[in-house]
């Protein structure tokens, strides 16, 4: 299997409050996706226990915690999910450019002050389950797009490594931002669930990764596969064959 393509795979780990289900999962899917994501539910339940158990395991952590708060709030927040060893984590960017800059300056420092890398520190721009009808219920007159691509200027500028967003602003962002800034894209479904899901602005892992996507974050398609392995191993042949497709016609 293709490294490259396989640490591009986030899998989705919540599935309930069985500690013992989750770290089946990381059991069983170790050694076929880059990273286990541990958000509010799996957090909520257990804790950073869930953190410290899968570190034990070989895997790595995205942390989708999504922190919003005041400035100071946010940066000791950002600083305890560093101390955790976690690989990503996010917060919102609609905390606003003080909050957000505030919170790299802390990791950094105490990132240096351990010797450590600094995780990558993600923005969470429009959330996939969002359309543009729902933005004008919150007082927002543009596309989510156009949102997007604002909130990720403003992270960028901030000084975060990248934001969280649909597959569908993907070229926009890039285009906006560079090739260097993180794009990590939830809201992966294969091609028949489409239409089927709670998530409104998606795409396959192909495209997605063919229009930039650096982290693909990926939960049912492969939890409600009846070969969880077989599924996992299949989009990171799709993410692989984006890969190459991609270096061809760059």
């Amino acid at each position: 299997m293709n490294p490259e393509a396989r640490g591009k795979l986030v899998f989705a780990l919540d599935v309930g409050g069985n500690l013992s289900k989750a770290l089946d999962w990381v059991e069983l899917l170790k050694d076929h996706v880059g990273l286990f994501k541990v958000g509010k539910e799996s957090f909520t339940y257990f804790g950073p226990e869930i953190v410290h158990r899968i570190h034990e395991r070989g895997g790595r952590v995205f942390l989708d915690l999504k922190f919003h708060d005041i400035p100071n709030t946010v940066a000791r927040a950002s600083e305890a999910a560093a101390g955790l060893g976690v690989g990503i984590f996010n917060l919102h960017a609609l905390g606003g450019r003080t909050m957000m800059a505030e919170a790299v300056r802390s990791v950094k420092a105490l990132s240096e002050q351990r010797g450590a890398p600094m995780p990558v520190m993600l923005a969470v721009t429009v959330l996939t389950s969002m359309k543009e009808g729902d933005l004008r219920d919150l007082g927002f007159n543009c596309s989510p797009e156009a949102l997007v691509v604002r909130l990720a200027l403003m992270a960028q500028e901030a000084g975060m490594s990248g934001v969280v967003a649909s597959p569908q602003e993907l070229t926009a962002v890039r285009r906006a931002c560079g090739n260097d800034f993180v794009i990590l894209t939830p809201g992966i479904r294969s091609g028949d669930a489409l239409s089927k899901d709670d998530q409104a602005r998606t795409l396959s892992p192909y495209e997605a990764v063919s229009k930039g996507a650096n982290y693909i974050v990926v939960g049912r398609p492969i939890s409600g596969a009846a070969d969880p392995v077989r599924a996992a191993d299949d989009i990171c042949r799709q993410i692989g064959d984006a890969l190459a497709h991609t270096s061809k016609t760059a």
